[in-house]
């Protein structure tokens, strides 16, 4: 047959066959080389194949799988829980669990401490209930400006829990959000809507006097004043008093 009655695709056809035959017998032929070639020639060829892959290697780009970034959702739920885990329940020493609770507070692992508001009369010696059905005796240990501490006797053993940030006003910024979980221990959001002499508007519900309000890495942004719905009590005026508790 002549090559020139060949068609196009019999001549790619025909170059693909003697590239690979003629590649088969390179390799046969270097195999054969090698093993009858003296060792230091094999050394050298060994080596170069082997700088040749580290190069090619080293070059190649690195593949960097980041893990998908949390949804807000996820934030959500997550800060939720972490400020379930330190709401509080304040009880009468005196009477303890046999008469409902008197308040709500919020527990300040770092500090050792529960804050509240100080709406009404409340007890100077409490019984806190932390969450798992957890009771420990504690007294006020300073209060002033619309706040409450609830201190605990130094040897008591405390619930371990991730202490929150305490977020102060001049950190806050308008609609940043908010997340609560209320006295009656239901969930609601948020966003900060004012910052003013008389605490930190929010659009949050009546959350409830002393229950905290936290953003979305579950630091706190301030707790329940008790008066108006959505207004919270600072963190500013809770460090003031732990502050002035702790000197």
């Amino acid at each position: 047959m002549n090559i020139e009655e060949l068609s196009k695709s019999q001549l790619v056809l025909l170059t693909i066959l003697v590239n690979f035959v003629t590649s088969v017998a390179t390799g046969i032929l270097t195999v054969s080389l090698l093993d009858t070639a003296p060792p230091y020639v094999t050394q050298t060829v060994n080596r170069v194949v082997e700088r040749t892959i580290e190069t090619v290697a080293a070059a190649a780009p690195a593949t960097i799988i980041q893990a998908p970034a949390p949804s807000n959702q996820d934030l959500v739920t997550a800060a939720l829980g972490v400020a379930a885990t330190r709401a509080v329940v304040i009880y009468a020493a005196e009477t303890g669990t046999s008469t409902p609770s008197i308040s709500v507070g919020t527990y300040l692992p770092k500090s050792r401490a529960v804050a509240t508001a100080a709406q009404g009369a409340l007890p100077r010696e409490a019984l806190i209930g932390f969450p798992g059905d957890i009771y420990i005796f504690a007294s006020i240990a300073h209060e002033g400006d619309g706040v409450a501490i609830y201190g605990f006797a130094d040897d008591a053993t405390l619930p371990k829990a991730t202490s929150p940030t305490l977020i102060a006003t001049s950190d806050l910024k308008l609609g940043q959000t908010t997340l609560a979980i209320g006295a009656d221990g239901s969930a609601s959001t948020g966003i900060v809507a004012r910052v003013s002499d008389d605490g930190v508007h929010t659009t949050l519900p009546d959350i409830g006097a002393g229950s905290a309000a936290v953003d979305l890495s579950g630091n706190l942004v301030g707790i329940g004043a008790g008066i108006t719905p959505g207004l919270l009590i600072p963190t500013n005026k809770i460090t003031t008093l732990l502050t002035t508790a702790s000197t």
